[in-house]
């Protein structure tokens, strides 16, 4: 895919048609800003997903208000930890000890983040081989994954602030 978006730029890039008329190097920079977003979006595997839910009139927001079941106890689990460390001040054995617990959940988040995007780009790799598999699974599977590393970016984030937070206090 690289190799095809290079190939691609350097027949579109605006400097080999810096000399040509302006409705030219016009449609150079359009072709050359459409080009490098298609590229990024395909690279990048939640934005390929979201796209590809774009394109057949879907959005992961719709149905997307309940954290997914197999989730549920870590999200309550590490929002209580975040809870209890913005609650203790200082520096003390106990903040050291929520700290470090913070800590833990977030690579055991990081861990599952991982696994999901693992699991988008192998079920990506099957969806491009099947229609049949895109049309039967796809917006189910596909929402299902995004769903789920949206509330893992979510509790990264959070967790990122809260440690960030409790390093400058």
């Amino acid at each position: 895919m690289e190799r095809i978006y290079h190939e691609l730029s350097r027949k579109v890039h605006p400097d080999r048609f810096a000399s040509s008329a302006v409705a030219v190097r016009d449609a150079s920079l359009r072709a050359t800003a459409l080009l490098t977003r298609s590229y990024r979006t395909l690279r990048d595997p939640i934005a390929r997903g979201l796209y590809w839910l774009e394109l057949h009139g879907e959005k992961l927001a719709e149905n997307n208000k309940h954290v997914p079941p197999d989730l549920a106890e870590l999200v309550f689990d590490v929002q209580e930890h975040l809870a209890e460390l913005r609650d203790v001040v200082g520096n003390g054995d106990s903040f050291n000890k929520l700290a470090t617990q913070v800590s833990e959940k977030r690579t055991e988040v990081q861990a599952l983040m991982d696994e999901g995007l693992g699991e988008l780009e192998r079920n990506f790799a099957r969806w491009d081989t099947s229609k049949a598999a895109q049309e039967s699974m796809l917006k189910l599977e596909l929402k299902a994954i995004l769903s789920k590393i949206a509330y893992l970016r979510t509790l990264l984030r959070d967790v990122d602030r809260a440690l960030e937070g409790s390093q400058a206090a």
